[in-house]
């Protein structure tokens, strides 16, 4: 049994202690070893009058059962006194409640200015007859939530209860027996609860009475959005919206002012941008995802963790890598000459966004993950992986499409890996379809299309036959879903028993086309591109068949047992062989700056317009190795579709940036802020230097690092 919570050397003051539900929270922190500050103006339950005797009565009550505990009479508006009688007695003071209050029942139209200054304690609902008390109720609670805010950082926690218990203060609005029945001692525990010090509640609302607690907390529809862009809103749209805005079916829930904002700055974004096109190009139809304004475009809390040769070795062995095929040797055995992370091993990075469970955090997006099911996978390498790395991972909730039957979430991904003079950035897109048939038409741009495979036949078929323990062996790479282990959770979800991963599929059909049309050379990997079609069962052979179509090789997977395509519309696209040491320079022979800059031309190849139009600037970038300019980059954003290219500015440059090239690398991971950099000297600017705020557009909205 766990230990029993005590206050033994904690300065507790508690107001309005002489009587009621004060009394009750006094008596029990004492009884706990607490020092307690009894307040009590001694008024009556109307703030009439003054004394000291309630109080003195509740001291004494303490010292007689062994307790230490002193007196004070001031009015809490002396805030001050209350204080100091603490740090007179005890020295310290460690816990506040804040409890005084008086109740003077009259109706609004018959409250004085006097009423309305007096009530002291918060409430929530209303009442007829205590529009002050209501009133002052809402701005103590108002009051409670901002210091949650501002005494977090010093480990001041401050929460709200809204207690049900029987008083003179209610008698005049409860019946005699239900003030009998409601007594203080049942709110007492949840008090000392809250205030103990290893409670790390902060900032909560709790209804409290009888033996009852219960949490509150605000709920809002998802609303509709009633204007178009420059177009007058009118009362008409209100009208014709209002069962929408008023639909708490699919409520989301605020907890700060900062998810309450990001709605409405959505809804900015949207209109501004109706008619415009955007990143991705094929959107549902607004009617189709409104509902999911405030979760579209949110991003994911971002992340940084590292893996090692382990890792890498154990997803080789469970995507079927064997010292069977010595030409495996270099995946599973790190002493080898020419040891190599696989290329997909990059999905595992990219899907711990959605494992970490960032997406449930989101307000407004209302998804069962535990039934979600993979729809289809994109990944894009720029350089190998190195065979050990550091990595920050950045995600973003790009659409969510409403398919009819069931909902697609696409999630755009950036991660960028860090080896020991060594870098790589992976680019992922996947979409995950929630309660529904697998996706027909994904969320997707041209360059990244599910193509079909040509209709000859394959140019190679290679077969795989996965072991009753593949899916067991691939979890241990990162995906602990119990669909793929746990034959109960599999029969719930509608499998007669556990599924292979999509993913671990995905990474047999490329390790095979590696192996047939790249030598298992992992420089030659560019990108892939897949759609999940139907399960796999661990014990099942794969055959994965193949198209070669200059440095694209089409495929699709099936299980030769049952001829089912499990895996459909794919291709690999791989780096010429002459093209390979171009893509992949020596280590330490390249500054790690280059690659950001031809990610970031890639990422704007297709919206150029669209950027050029919001910056409408050129920046060059002087990068430095040792102190001396080691490369120039021009980055022009003001003429055509915009360009990126290595050298100085073909015509003058708006603004010009000289930072290292270790000093850059620290920016676009988040490790450096911009502006610390340009006041330590590390980041200098000539030109038009408020520019500059614009490259904020480049590097995270557009270049995603």
């Amino acid at each position: 049994m766990a230990s029993p919570l005590r206050f033994d050397g904690r300065v507790v003051l508690v107001t309005g202690a002489g009587g009621g539900l004060g009394r009750a929270y006094a008596l029990a922190f004492a009884e706990r070893g607490a020092l307690v500050i009894v307040n009590d103006l001694g008024g009556d339950f109307k703030g009439v009058g003054k004394g000291s005797s309630a109080a003195d009565k509740v001291v004494e009550e303490i010292r007689r059962k062994g307790g230490k505990a002193v007196a004070n009479y001031d009015s809490v508006e002396e805030g001050e006194k209350l204080v100091k009688t603490a740090l007179d007695a005890f020295g310290r003071i460690d816990v506040v409640v804040n409890n005084a209050g008086i109740l003077r029942d009259r109706s609004f139209s018959r409250i004085s200015d006097e009423d309305w200054g007096l009530p002291q304690l918060s409430g929530i609902y209303g009442n007829f007859g205590q529009a002050n008390y209501g009133a002052a109720k809402l701005g103590i609670l108002g009051l409670c939530n901002t210091l949650a805010i501002e005494g977090r950082k010093n480990n001041i926690h401050c929460n709200t209860i809204a207690p049900s218990a029987g008083s003179r203060m209610t008698e005049t609005v409860m019946p005699e027996d239900l003030v009998e029945a409601l007594k203080p001692e049942y709110v007492a525990p949840l008090v000392l609860w809250l205030c103990h010090e290893s409670c790390e509640e902060n900032g909560g609302l709790f209804e409290v009475g009888a033996g009852w607690i219960g949490k509150l907390r605000w709920e809002r529809t998802l609303g509709a959005i009633v204007r178009k862009r420059n177009q007058p809103m009118t009362p008409e749209a209100v009208r014709d919206n209002w069962e929408r805005i008023c639909d708490f079916s699919n409520a989301s829930k605020p907890k700060t002012i900062q998810e309450s904002t990001a709605g409405i700055i959505e809804v900015l974004h949207k209109v501004d941008s109706e008619g415009v096109s955007q990143n991705h190009t094929s959107h549902a139809a607004p009617a189709a995802t409104s509902g999911f304004a405030g979760a579209v475009g949110r991003k994911l809390p971002s992340f940084s963790s590292s893996y090692t040769e382990l890792q890498s070795i154990m997803y080789a062995l469970g995507v079927g890598a064997s010292v069977r095929n010595p030409k495996d040797l270099k995946f599973v055995y790190e002493g080898s000459a020419d040891f190599s992370c696989l290329p997909t091993f990059g999905v595992i990075v990219a899907q711990k966004s959605l494992m970490n469970g960032g997406l449930a955090e989101i307000p407004g997006l209302s998804i069962n993950l535990a039934k979600a099911l993979h729809g289809e996978q994109y990944l894009e390498l720029y350089k190998p992986l190195p065979r050990s790395g550091e990595l920050k991972c950045e995600a973003v909730l790009a659409d969510i499409l409403d398919k009819g039957s069931g909902t697609v979430i696409v999630m755009d991904e950036s991660i960028l890996i860090l080896g020991r003079n060594f870098y790589a950035i992976i680019s992922s897109l996947s979409l995950s379809l929630a309660l529904g048939a697998l996706v027909e038409n994904g969320h997707q741009t041209n360059s990244k299309a599910a193509v079909a495979v040509p209709s000859r036949p394959p140019d190679a078929v290679l077969r795989d036959v996965t072991s009753l323990d593949q899916a067991a062996l691939y979890r241990l790479s990162g995906d602990w879903n119990p669909l793929h282990i746990d034959p109960s959770f599999a029969s719930i979800a509608g499998f007669k028993k556990p599924i292979l991963h999509g993913l671990c599929t995905f990474g047999f059909s490329a390790r095979h086309v590696l192996q047939k049309f790249a030598d298992n050379d992992v420089s030659r990997f560019k990108a892939i591109k897949v759609r999940f079609a139907k399960p796999v069962y661990p014990g099942q052979t794969l055959q994965t068949e193949m198209w070669k179509e200059g440095n694209r090789i089409h495929f699709q997977t099936k299980v030769l047992e049952t001829g089912d395509i499990v895996i459909s519309n794919a291709y690999v696209d791989l780096v010429p062989a002459s093209g390979v040491s171009a893509q992949a320079p020596s280590e330490g022979g390249e500054l790690r700056s280059a690659l950001v800059f031809g990610e970031i031309g890639r990422r704007l190849k297709d919206i150029g317009h669209e950027v050029v139009k919001k910056v409408n600037a050129v920046f060059e970038w002087h990068i430095t190795k040792g102190g001396t300019v080691a490369a120039k980059w021009t980055i022009d954003l003001k003429s055509g579709s915009g360009e990126v290219y290595q050298g100085p500015a073909k015509g003058s440059a708006d603004t010009t940036i000289i930072i290292s090239d270790e000093d850059f690398m620290e920016v676009v991971m988040g490790k450096l802020d911009p502006q610390k950099a340009f006041f330590s000297g590390k980041l200098k600017a000539r030109g038009n230097i408020m520019l500059s705020q614009k490259l904020q557009m480049i590097l995270k909205d557009y270049a995603k690092l």
